[in-house]
């Protein structure tokens, strides 16, 4: 098998966590189930064995498995944001909505400026694939708002920077978190500027443009903020 070089395989460990991380965290694998064996990612994802070692000492480091030696790799039960709070909002209010975005703000504006100085061209069509998905949205629900996630969730795994990665990735729980109940019927003006906000970020991305991609990342948010605190007076 040919040598893969460090920086490479650094990013395939870093893709498994993303994917893992976010299935955990979803619920998708929940706490007990055991994950796969080295030998099934290998096959599965065309990966070496020193890459899922990689990945799953990463996971651990999280807090997010537990391997036992002879048995296997378990998801573990894993704190969600708030649980150790006597009370909290509550789940869905515009208000947590708003305040999420205020911090994506800090994190997601720089995240798309080093993205287009470091994207491949797989990555790229990941961002692709993700960003026609979240287009096609039609109704804001905790489904939708994964979906949409999704797109600035491949966004942050083009910096290759882990610290950005694992932020976004544990962001998304506390997203879906506040995600508000279905909203049907989305206005088309509406559908309209969230698609040429992403083409946008997405073209700046994708033509290695870090100032165009800081500001459209920036618009986009800045506008999804607006709606928010929209919300919060409306329902006030």
């Amino acid at each position: 098998m040919a040598r893969v070089p460090p920086d490479r395989r650094l990013n395939l460990a870093q893709q498994l966590v993303l994917d893992l991380s976010r299935r955990i965290l979803a619920g998708e694998l929940p706490a007990g189930s055991k994950l796969p064996t080295e030998q099934v990612f290998t096959e599965e994802r065309g990966v070496s064995r020193t890459v899922v070692r990689e990945a799953m000492s990463r996971l651990q480091a999280e807090g997010l498995v537990e391997t036992r030696r002879g048995i296997g790799t378990f998801v573990v039960d894993t704190m969600r944001p708030g649980d150790f709070q006597d009370s909290k909002p509550e789940k869905g209010t515009a208000y947590d909505a708003a305040a999420i975005i205020e911090l994506r703000l800090s994190l997601e504006v720089e995240a798309a400026a080093i993205a287009a100085q470091r994207a491949t061209p797989a990555q790229l069509l990941a961002i692709r694939a993700a960003l026609d998905a979240a287009n096609a949205l039609e109704q804001i629900d905790e489904q939708s708002t994964r979906i949409d996630f999704d797109f600035h969730l491949q966004i942050a795994q083009c910096t290759g920077n882990s610290f950005f990665i694992d932020a976004m990735t544990h962001l998304s729980t506390t997203l879906l978190a506040a995600t508000q109940p279905a909203t049907p019927g989305v206005t088309e003006h509406r559908r309209t500027l969230q698609v040429r906000e992403r083409e946008q970020i997405y073209a700046a991305v994708a033509h290695k443009d870090a100032d165009a991609a800081r500001a459209a990342m920036r618009l986009h948010l800045t506008n999804c903020l607006q709606r928010a605190r929209d919300a919060v007076q409306a329902a006030a």
